[in-house]
């Protein structure tokens, strides 16, 4: 009877094993994620496959023309970002969004969705869109599978395509980067005044943008007076420089690669070579703009 119960219970267990195995999906998950400049993407969706069918057609049994798609299959599409975003010409809050598309041979429209969490387009309502836009499709390179994909332009600009059969319809995806990095540095520098990281972090992003730079050097000269080094030292160099001071800061660059010689920190030989570099053509520069100085100082005595 022992024996019999344990047979039994073993087969029964089999039976529940097997039936928890996972099986192939006619429509798999995917999904990808993208970061552009500071903004995360994601897009969680499933893959269905033409098996010989048609699709975006006005006899379609996939996606046909004039009618809302869930833009995959299975539940509907998930489209989220981590910042405020532009979806084609409308802003649109950081969330989470349901990916909804009306196909057409003209041009699509596109939607985000506040109701995220739907099992296709029975639920959809067109009140709790969060933007709507209009894309025109251009033919490319045949895909049997659908597949969503976005291909950063810039730190500031994307691209997302939907492409199934021959058909890609290219949707345009903006972020405010500069303001959104700035917002946030300028954040971190209130919040911890006497950082140093966070101080040069500041101060290295407007460098690299050009912008506010007597801002960027006065954060450098704090950054110095708190914890001097040969990475402050060299981005108070890059501004001055920028700035045209040239005279100011090549001596500053010098002490950049003096002290960084002596300063037994492993990632200055990354930079020694960028230094090097740029003593070298702010030497050049400042022999040129005292050689210009001079022609104009004789020419004035002629006169």
């Amino acid at each position: 009877m022992k024996k019999y119960l344990l047979s039994v219970c073993f087969t029964a267990l089999l039976a529940t094993s097997s039936m928890s195995q996972r099986t192939p999906q006619p429509s798999p998950a995917a999904g990808v994620m993208q970061t552009i400049g500071v903004t995360d993407f994601s897009i969680k969706y499933s893959k269905p496959s033409l098996k010989g069918r048609k699709v975006f057609a006005d006899s379609s049994e996939l996606a046909p023309y004039n009618q809302l798609w869930r833009t995959g299959a299975n539940m509907a599409t998930i489209f989220e970002s981590s910042t405020e975003f532009s979806f084609g010409d409308k802003k649109v809050p950081a969330g989470k969004y349901a990916l909804f598309s009306i196909p057409s041979g003209a041009a699509w429209t596109v939607i985000l969705n506040k109701n995220y969490n739907q099992p296709g387009t029975n639920d959809y309502k067109e009140t709790e869109d969060a933007a709507r836009i209009m894309v025109y499709p251009t033919s490319g390179e045949f895909t049997e599978s659908f597949k969503i994909d976005i291909s950063p332009l810039s730190d500031s600009s994307a691209v997302m395509d939907l492409a199934w059969s021959s058909v890609h319809i290219p949707v345009p995806l903006s972020v405010s980067t500069e303001s959104l990095t700035m917002t946030a540095l300028n954040k971190a520098v209130a919040e911890k005044p006497e950082d140093v990281a966070t101080l040069q972090s500041a101060a290295g992003y407007m460098l690299s943008k050009g912008k506010d730079l007597q801002v960027a050097l006065s954060l450098a000269d704090k950054a110095i007076g708190l914890k001097e080094s040969f990475s402050n030292l060299w981005l108070k160099a890059q501004i001055l420089n920028k700035l045209g001071k040239v005279n100011e800061a090549l001596p500053v660059a010098q002490k950049a690669l003096a002290t960084g010689s002596t300063s037994g920190e492993g990632s200055f030989s990354f930079y020694k070579g960028q230094i090097e570099k740029g003593i070298a053509e702010m030497q050049t520069k400042a022999a040129s703009t005292k050689a210009v100085a001079s022609a104009a100082k004789v020419k004035k005595k002629k006169k």
